[in-house]
């Protein structure tokens, strides 16, 4: 994509870059002086964000502590405009948070160790692997016992923790210390709110993308034999997941550079009910209809659709496709799939978070930095309407609709510090931190768990000046724009017990992929156990909640 066309991108918006250009104009009607201080002040937050991704430099080797703790450092500012030296001595707080490919809880005490030094306050760790975050979080909320002060949480989390009081209303200060209006717009109210007072300190945004091999899909030689094999279409980047299913079963048994080439790699094994997000990226273009804001329950009766036949259809691709996939892929997990295999050099097509993109640059594992590119997830030649109960095909041509899956990463203060006025600002000042402007480029930028959630974030310059290839950066950067603005995005529902859905769902799917039932009826399966669960919590306050997360 040209540079004009990235800028013109309605996902991207006016960036500093062109702020700044217009201040410039603006001066040179004048004196150079007319700007003053807001001059000063723009151009020294520049100076910060350029010395800042030039830590360590794309390309030069993964992030290591000492980094996090001088990027930590440097963008104390906000800080030290809100909270004096030493203010907090004596304050003692718990922060318990995600250990995820080595990342998360990691990165945030390198970035407040620095924060500990100035402020006087002390944090001790809960870090959690993936597959173990839901169940602790539940045992929190069922049982009343948090010992935690501030947590690392998904805004699908929300209806369970700010919903049943457990979390902290952010104070204004904070609002302005990290500049909470450059959120994307998805990411704005009602995410990160409840009963209209906001709660979360946004540190990520997410969407699933389309990763895939560049190199695959421009080689001659895999050309000739697709078109050998008797297909019609060009070889080239799927777009659809017909295509994909095509593609896969077709590299079944062949080599690429010298090692067995694969297509998509799909993540079979239960992940803490995350790995539900998955199949969730097969189903969107299958099972959320345009005219339809709802796609995993019905709206005016919470009745589930996983097991309507857009979601069986993509279960049932997951099944048809395995055979054709690495041959313990049954035991892969998300970690698998991006990390030890698609970096590795495993594979050539997979879903997953923003992190694809980064470590593929930025980390010393990484094989295929050179041949990645992205897009946003495949479409359907047809989708099911629910409320016909027919598939359509669309006019307008194969139906998208990007996965928006988990709403990203936040940071939340907990209800108990409260009662202490110092500990309850330590909390916030901690979290602001975390959470602030300047800092967030860094963690978009480098491998982190955090993909771009602000629209600052879209400024190109910046991340070819961090060492990212411009052609490269404006693909990742638009599969990820792409997905947020996209008209048809799956977004999930903010309902208590989300994620005990997402877990019955794995556990049934496992006994599916396991042949143990067929597609129908191991949906049939969930979709029974999602009712029961769904009149435990409370049907007509799900519905309730259902339709007010859908706007609907």
């Amino acid at each position: 994509m040209k540079q004009q066309e990235h800028d013109q991108h309605p996902g991207m918006g006016p960036t500093r870059r062109t702020v700044l250009k217009g201040a410039a104009s603006a001066a040179a009607l004048g004196s150079a002086s007319s700007l003053g201080a807001f001059s000063e002040l723009a151009l020294a937050q520049d100076n910060l964000r350029a010395r800042i991704i030039q830590i360590p430099g794309i390309g030069k080797g993964a992030p290591t502590d000492a980094d996090w703790q001088k990027v930590g450092e440097l963008c104390l500012g906000p800080t030290k405009a809100n909270v004096r030296e030493g203010e907090f001595k004596g304050v003692e707080l718990s922060f318990m948070g995600l250990n995820n490919q080595n990342l998360h809880n990691l990165l945030f005490r390198g970035f407040l160790k620095p924060w500990e030094a100035y402020t006087g306050a002390k944090i001790s760790w809960i870090d959690l692997a993936q597959a173990d975050y839901n169940p602790r979080l539940q045992q929190a909320i069922a049982t009343g016992t948090v010992d935690f002060d501030i947590l690392e949480m998904g805004a699908p989390f929300e209806g369970d923790v700010c919903g049943k009081g457990l979390a902290s209303e952010m104070p204004d200060w904070v609002k302005k210390q990290i500049d909470i209006d450059d959120y994307v717009d998805y990411l704005k109210p009602p995410v990160g709110t409840w009963n209209g007072k906001t709660y979360r300190v946004t540190i990520d945004g997410d969407c699933h993308n389309f990763n895939y091999r560049a190199d695959y899909f421009s080689d001659p030689g895999l050309a000739k034999s697709w078109k050998d094999a008797g297909n019609q279409s060009e070889w080239g980047v799927p777009k659809t997941w017909q295509q994909v299913q095509a593609v896969t079963k077709f590299l079944k048994g062949k080599k690429f550079k010298g090692q067995n080439a694969f297509g998509y790699l799909d993540a079979p094994k239960p992940w803490g009910g995350f790995g539900f997000y998955f199949l969730g990226s097969r189903a969107t273009a299958y099972a959320k209809h345009p005219d339809d804001k709802a796609w995993l329950f019905d709206v005016d009766t919470m009745k589930p659709r996983i097991s309507n036949p857009a979601w069986v259809r993509a279960i049932q691709d997951v099944i048809d496709a395995l055979p054709s996939e690495p041959a313990d892929q049954l035991n892969a997990d998300p970690n698998t799939t991006g990390f030890q295999q698609f970096l590795a050099g495993i594979g050539s097509m997979i879903p997953w978070w923003g992190d694809i993109g980064q470590v593929a640059k930025a980390s010393d594992t990484s094989v295929i930095g050179d041949v990645v590119a992205f897009d946003i997830l495949p479409g359907s030649d047809d989708v099911y309407n629910s409320k016909t109960g027919r598939w359509e095909k669309l006019a307008s041509g194969p139906n998208q609709a990007p996965n928006c899956a988990y709403l990203g990463w936040g940071i939340y203060v907990m209800a108990r510090v409260a009662s202490d006025e110092r500990k309850h600002k330590a909390a916030w000042s901690a979290a602001a931190h975390v959470g602030g402007k300047d800092l967030s480029l860094w963690t978009v930028m480098y491998p982190s768990g955090f993909q771009v959630h602000r629209t600052s974030h879209s400024n190109i310059d910046e991340w070819v000046a961090a060492g990212y290839n411009k052609n490269y950066i404006t693909s990742y950067l638009n599969s990820q724009f792409g997905s947020y603005n996209h008209p048809n995005r799956a977004v999930e529902p903010r309902i208590p017990g989300i994620f005990q859905y997402y877990s019955i769902a794995e556990d049934e799917l496992t006994k599916i992929f396991a042949r143990q039932y067929d597609a129908q009826t191991g949906a049939n399966n969930i979709a029974a156990a999602w009712e029961k669960l769904t009149d435990q919590i409370g049907r007509e306050k799900q519905i309730a909640l259902y339709k007010a997360s859908l706007g609907a």
